[in-house]
């Protein structure tokens, strides 16, 4: 099959802070950038020709054929956002970092990838919360026909980009010197208790079939370690920005607002499981511990446990005599947790197609171990996903299947706080 490419303009966008903003209150969070998208955000990409390639919870990638499109859009949405929330604290406030690139993409199914749009993606690392960041090509596309002042931001050197690229940087009200890299801002405020960030595990089983499973597992450690009320643990959407990519350590702590980064690897062979992890403290990239967890995949929770704690432990001495409490989830069917692991994995793309499969696959979960109490929760959490973004076919009865679903999970493990795992609306 011949390979299909165009020209395009490309739009990388996700909200500054996303993280934090969830850890403060996700329930308004979403509500607000929901709102956002249907009454500011989704019209004017619509107006001026976009296309919305996927969303990634925090994030958009667009698509536009005229880069004049791209850029003008972009600074609709900036400034009317910039408007509509001048009167919420800062602290609550939602803003977007926007890179702009145009460049040749290979064109699979509806989504696109390449060089266009991995530097699109990167100009938004570096793009200040509420600006935008282009490139060097498309200010020379739009210079003369758009009546908008960009500042030279030099030549820098995007991460993994094998060139520099030219930037140029759009504010509504710029207080960073358009040369200086966003790595060099200041680093966000630490919260009033130990933070750590669990960044992708690396999956060393030599299959990429199993990637669900390695990312299901981190996501499984996170919820772990969000029980201990004495961390502050990042949430999934902002530390899974770094899957794929060897970030320094440092630079994480400083992006993420966080003391301590949590690292490792998972090799899942048969039915044999080894589990390495290493704390890190972002401040100074030393080592607090590192260790290795082995063991059979009937062990899987015990093992998620083990880590969970010796992070809690590693973090602060006085932490080790109050290690994680959990509710330990038996499952009495592996192939009920590798159904429930595929199903967090159809989910996460927030489509109506990724929903309807990820509830199917729950099912399956349930019907393979009908105790499974996670298991019930998840099929709950999907279902009120599905109503909430307007994707339930039958909005009376899938409300009355997701009670249903939350009352038994209950029943079954009413000490279990997992509702709020990756497949539900919060996460």
């Amino acid at each position: 099959m011949t390979e299909q490419r165009r020209l395009a303009a490309i739009v990388s966008a996700d909200v500054a802070g996303y993280s934090r903003l969830m850890g403060r209150d996700e329930s308004g969070t979403l509500a607000a950038l929901k709102a956002l998208r249907l009454e500011i955000i989704d019209p004017v990409i619509a107006k001026h020709n976009g296309r919305i390639v996927k969303t990634t919870g925090d994030g958009l990638l667009l698509e536009f054929a005229s880069v004049i499109d791209a850029v003008r859009c972009v600074i609709e949405v900036q400034t009317a956002m910039a408007e509509k929330t001048s009167d919420v604290p800062q602290d609550r406030r939602i803003t977007f970092r926007v890179g702009v690139n145009i460049g040749d993409i290979i064109v699979d199914g509806d989504d696109i990838f390449g060089d266009g749009v991995n530097i699109a993606a990167r100009l938004q690392e570096i793009a200040q919360p509420g600006g935008i960041c282009t490139s060097g090509r498309v200010h020379d596309d739009i210079r003369d026909r758009l009546d908008t002042t960009f500042e030279d931001g030099g030549t820098q050197t995007l991460k993994n980009i094998a060139r520099p690229v030219q930037v140029w940087n759009w504010s509504p009200g710029a207080t960073r010197s358009p040369s200086t890299p966003a790595s060099m801002e200041a680093p966000l405020a630490l919260p009033d208790k130990p933070s750590v960030a669990v960044l992708p595990f690396q999956n060393m089983s030599g299959d990429p079939e199993q990637e669900y499973f390695v990312d299901g597992m981190v996501e499984d450690i996170i919820t772990n370690l969000s029980r201990n009320k004495q961390l502050f643990v990042i949430a999934r959407n902002s530390s899974f920005t770094y899957k794929g990519k060897s970030p320094d350590i440092r630079q994480v702590g400083r992006e993420l607002g966080v003391r301590y980064v949590l690292e490792g690897s998972v090799r899942k062979s048969g039915n044999r499981i080894r589990i390495t992890g290493q704390l890190i403290d972002a401040s100074t990239g030393r080592h607090i511990w590192a260790d290795r967890f082995d063991g059979n995949l009937d062990d899987i929770f015990e093992l998620q446990d083990e880590l969970a704690s010796s992070v809690s432990g590693g973090i602060s001495v006085p932490l080790v005599n109050a290690e994680i409490e959990r509710a330990k989830r038996k499952v009495g069917n592996l192939q009920a947790y590798d159904y429930l692991l595929r199903s967090w994995a159809a989910g996460r793309g927030f489509t109506a197609e990724g929903s309807t499969k990820a509830l199917a696959l729950a099912r399956e979960a349930v019907a393979l171990d009908p105790d499974f109490a996670l298991g019930h929760a998840t099929i709950a959490a999907r279902y009120n996903m599905r109503r909430a973004f307007g994707w339930a076919v039958d909005r009376d009865g899938e409300a009355k299947e997701a009670e249903h679903a939350a009352r038994r999970a209950l029943d079954l493990d009413s000490n279990d706080q997992s509702g709020s795992t990756p497949t539900s609306p919060s996460a």
